[in-house]
C-alpha cells in the first residue's frame, strides 16, 4: 500500500481533536432581566466600575457577601453591583430568601445551562468579576470577596474614573 494511502487511512481513524474554547472577549456583554422588573445592561454602565457577582441561595459565603456588597454599592457612586443568582430556583423561593437577606443592588437569575457567554462558567461560588469603567474585565475573584478587596483592586487599577 502506498505511503500516502497509509497516512490517509491513519488520519481517517485518528480521534478527532478539539479546538480550545474561544477566548472570552476583553469587553464582555451582559444584558439580563432583573427580578424587580428592570433590565441590566453592562454596556450602559460605562464610566462606572461594575461588580458582577455570581451567587446562590444555598452558598454560605455568598450569603455573607450580600450585606458587604450592598454597602459597597451604596457607598460608592463610581461602583454598580449586579447579583447573578446561579441556580435553579423558583421565583417565590428567591423572593423569600431576599426578604431575609435583602440586597441593595439588582438581582437576576441566570440559566445554569445557558449562562452569559462572555463570562466563564463559575467553577465555584461565589465568583465575582470586576469590570472597569471602559467595560473591560479588570479582575476575577473565585471565592468570597470583600468590599475592601474590591476597593484595593480598583485603586490598584488606577483609581476611579
Amino acid at each position: 500500500m502506498p505511503l500516502s494511502l497509509l497516512i490517509a487511512a491513519a488520519l481517517a481513524v485518528a480521534p478527532a481533536t478539539t479546538a480550545p474554547p474561544p477566548a472570552k472577549p476583553q469587553v464582555p456583554t451582559l444584558v439580563v432581566d432583573t427580578i424587580d422588573g428592570g433590565r441590566f445592561d453592562l454596556a450602559e454602565q460605562r464610566g462606572s466600575w461594575v461588580v458582577v457577582n455570581y451567587w446562590a441561595t444555598w452558598c454560605s459565603p455568598c450569603i455573607k457577601e450580600i450585606p458587604d456588597l450592598s454597602a459597597f454599592d451604596a457607598a460608592r457612586d463610581d461602583v454598580k453591583v449586579i447579583g447573578l443568582a446561579f441556580e435553579e430556583i423558583e421565583r417565590a423561593d428567591l423572593d423569600a430568601f431576599l426578604a431575609k437577606h435583602p440586597a441593595g443592588y439588582p438581582i437576576a437569575v441566570v440559566d445554569v445551562y445557558d449562562p452569559p457567554k462572555d463570562f466563564d462558567v463559575p467553577r465555584g461560588l461565589p465568583t465575582t468579576y470586576l469590570v472597569d469603567p471602559q467595560g473591560r474585565l479588570a479582575q476575577r475573584f473565585i471565592g468570597p470577596v470583600t468590599s475592601a478587596q474590591l476597593a484595593k483592586a480598583i485603586d490598584a487599577a488606577g483609581a476611579t474614573p
